[in-house]
């Protein structure tokens, strides 16, 4: 994908998410989408600490820009089955934990970007 110029690495996130954040160190990066990434850590019983632990290192490293894409799944009504809530729930702290590192927050709703936390 060529945005402005820019190559991207656009990429659906299994394991190697990591690892693949990690050696992309000079081209731009769009992480798409970290809600199926978690989804999918969970599915393999994956320790989800080390997981995140893992890609929070691989953003440390970073010399060019990444943009991370992930669901909002706190706004709804609280699911009825344990998986599903333990699902919401640790989907909202990978986020906080995302943009508490992160320079600028943007919150889309219908269609509208809504600045959540801007860039010093």
């Amino acid at each position: 994908m060529t945005t402005h110029g820019h190559r991207f690495i656009s990429d659906i996130l299994y394991g190697a998410t990591a690892d693949k954040v990690r050696h992309a160190v000079d081209v731009p990066v769009l992480v798409d989408c970290l809600t199926l990434w978690l989804s999918n850590r969970m599915l393999v019983n994956a320790d989800l600490e080390v997981e995140i632990a893992r890609l929070e290192a691989a953003l440390d490293g970073r010399r060019s820009p990444v943009v991370l894409v992930s669901n909002e799944v706190g706004f709804g009504i609280v699911p009825d089955n344990e998986l599903a809530r333990r699902f919401r729930d640790l989907q909202g702290r990978l986020n906080q934990r995302l943009a508490a590192r992160a320079d600028r927050v943007v919150l889309v709703v219908a269609g509208l970007p809504v600045m959540v936390k801007e860039a010093k």
